[in-house]
């Protein structure tokens, strides 16, 4: 029941980060629009939030507007402190989140295997159904025959 609490209490941090980004990083040299709260990972007692932080751009650019969103850390606790109901408001601790360039480093492998003939175009998709004409469950149970 514990995990499911915190789950909750992740995901309403996440989505509160969010909605304050545009009033709290309020700043001609910050794109907002490239920035995306991917995961909160908030402590069993509710005192410390790991922050996982999607910024496109490159690295630079990226290091960059996590310093600005660092430098806002407290602005953000104070908005979760007035919209979120919990006993202790965490200490957020803001953290690149690689995930999605790997992601993307995947895809672009994926699609060179593809153009260099190494894998099939469809592999990727859904294997069809076998086929072998073995009755599943499902086709026994619609036959007229009584089973043996």
């Amino acid at each position: 029941m514990k995990a499911d609490r915190i789950t909750r209490v992740n995901e309403l941090i996440r989505r509160e980060l969010g909605v304050q980004l545009y009033r709290v990083v309020n700043r001609p040299d910050f794109d907002a629009a490239a920035v995306t709260f991917t995961h909160a990972l908030t402590s069993v007692d509710l005192r410390s939030c790991r922050v996982l932080v999607s910024i496109r751009g490159e690295p630079a650019e990226q290091e960059r507007m996590l310093a600005i969103l660092k430098r806002h850390r407290v602005e953000f606790q104070e908005a979760i402190h007035k919209n979120v109901v919990l006993r202790y408001t965490p200490q957020l601790h803001f953290v690149l989140d690689h995930s999605v360039e790997q992601g993307d480093h995947v895809l672009e492998i994926l699609n060179r295997m593809e153009t260099a003939g190494e894998i099939a175009p469809d592999a990727a998709e859904d294997p069809p159904d076998a086929g072998d004409g073995a009755p599943d469950d499902e086709d026994a149970a619609d036959t007229d025959v009584p089973p043996a």
